[in-house]
C-alpha cells in the first residue's frame, strides 16, 4: 500500500493542469501501448478534446512488456496502459518508468486509487478489476469451488482453465496472488522464496489432479467454457462478468481472497518535456468525468465492467459490490521483480 503525502498520494503532485482545453503550443503524436479494451475509444475522445494525436499499439499484456524490454535503449512507446501494477513495478525498478507523475486538481482518487498508487508516482491507477473470476457453466456444475484448496479436487479433472500469464498480462497477479495466499497462511513460511515454492507446488498439482488447460488469454478461456470444451475457467471478472451478462447457464463465483488488479497507465522514462507533459494530460482525461465515461461505454462487456479509482464514478450495476467479496492487495514491488522467473517456471511446467 502506498504511504500518503499531504497532497493525498506519495508521488503524485496536484496540478491545475486541464485535461479538455485544447492545446495551444506545438504537439507531438503520443505513442500509447495499451491492452484495454476501450483504449481506442479513449484516444479519439481525448484527440478531439485537446488536439493532440495518439498512435495507438493495442495487443495483449505480454506482447507490449517484451516489446517495451527489447526497445529498452530506444523507446518508441510514450504510454503504456495495462493491468497489473506488478507490470509496472518491475518496469519501475529496472528504470524504465518517469517518476512524479503528475494529476489535476479535479482529480480525487478514493480508497482504491490511493491504495493502487505508486509511493514515487511511476504509474497513475485508473481501475481495479479482481483475478480469482470462477467463470462456470451452471447447467454442468451447481456449486463451483470458490477456496484455493476446493481447486485442487480431482472431481474437476478435465473441467478447469485458465490463461497463459506470459500473454494475459492479469494472469500472473492470479499466480502472484494464491502464492502470497499460501506463504500467508503456511506455518514457517516467512519468505517469497518459501511462496513461490508453495505456489509451485499448488499449480503442479492443479495440473496433476485437474488436467487444467491453458488458453492465451480470457476470450479463448471463455470460448472454451462457452463451447463445453471446460466447464469453468480462472479469468479476470470483468471478462467473466460481461461473459454472464444475458446468459443463462454461465455463473461467476470468486475465489477467497480474489486478488486486487488495478490497471495503471506509466510514462517512459526517457519522454521528452513535451512528450510527458502531453502523457500528463492523457492520465488527466482518463481520470475526468469524460474520461470516466469512455471506459464506462468503451467496452460494455469487457474491461469497462471495472471498479472505479475516482471519486464520482460508480461501478456498472452488472458488478457485485466489491465489499461483498474478499480480496487481497499483493506487493508490487515484492511480485513484479519476480514476474519473469515465475512466467519461465509456469510456462516451463504447467503451460507444456
Amino acid at each position: 500500500m502506498a504511504a500518503l503525502s499531504a497532497s493525498g498520494v506519495a508521488g503524485l503532485t496536484l496540478t491545475a493542469a486541464g485535461a479538455s482545453t485544447k492545446s495551444s503550443h506545438a504537439v507531438v503524436p503520443l505513442v500509447l501501448y495499451s491492452a484495454q479494451g476501450y483504449d481506442s475509444a479513449m484516444a479519439k475522445a481525448f484527440t478531439a478534446a485537446t488536439g493532440i494525436p495518439v498512435n495507438l499499439d493495442d495487443d495483449s499484456t505480454g506482447p507490449l512488456l517484451t516489446k517495451i524490454q527489447t526497445e529498452k535503449n530506444n523507446p518508441q512507446w510514450n504510454l503504456l496502459w495495462v493491468d497489473g501494477t506488478t507490470a509496472f513495478a518491475g518496469l519501475d525498478t529496472a528504470g524504465l518508468l518517469a517518476k512524479n507523475l503528475t494529476t489535476s486538481n479535479s482529480v480525487h482518487l478514493n480508497s482504491l486509487g490511493l491504495n493502487a498508487s505508486a509511493t514515487d508516482g511511476s504509474w497513475i491507477p485508473t481501475g481495479v478489476t479482481m483475478m480469482g473470476a470462477v467463470l462456470y457453466n451452471k447447467t454442468k456444475i451447481a456449486t463451483p469451488p470458490k477456496t484455493y484448496s476446493a481447486l485442487l479436487s480431482t472431481k474437476w479433472r478435465g473441467q478447469l482453465g485458465m490463461n497463459d500469464p506470459t500473454q494475459s498480462g492479469p494472469t500472473f497477479p492470479l499466480i502472484a496472488g494464491v502464492m502470497n495466499e499460501l506463504g500467508a497462511t503456511a506455518k514457517g513460511c516467512a519468505s517469497t522464496a518459501c511462496a513461490i515454492r508453495d505456489g509451485e507446488h499448488f499449480f503442479a498439482t492443479l495440473k496433476t489432479d485437474t488436467g487444467l488447460v491453458i488458453h492465451p488469454t480470457n476470450r479463448p478461456t471463455i470460448a472454451a467454457i462457452t463451447s463445453g470444451q471446460i466447464n469453468m475457467g480462472l479469468v479476470q471478472s470483468s471478462a467473466a462478468a460481461g461473459a454472464a451478462i444475458g446468459t443463462s447457464n454461465l455463473g461467476v463465483a470468486y475465489l477467497s481472497p480474489a486478488t486486487l488488479l488495478p490497471s495503471a497507465i506509466g510514462v517512459d522514462a526517457k519522454a521528452s518535456k513535451v512528450v510527458r507533459a502531453e502523457a500528463e494530460r492523457f492520465i488527466n482525461f482518463v481520470l475526468s468525468p469524460a474520461g470516466q465515461h469512455v471506459m464506462q461505454t468503451g467496452d460494455p462487456t469487457g474491461d469497462s465492467l471495472y471498479y472505479p479509482v475516482v471519486k464520482g464514478t460508480n461501478p456498472l450495476p452488472a458488478l457485485p459490490s466489491i465489499a461483498h467479496v474478499n480480496t487481497q492487495a499483493i506487493d508490487p514491488y515484492v511480485w513484479g521483480p519476480q514476474e519473469t522467473k515465475i512466467n519461465n517456471w509456469f510456462t516451463a511446467n504447467i503451460t507444456q
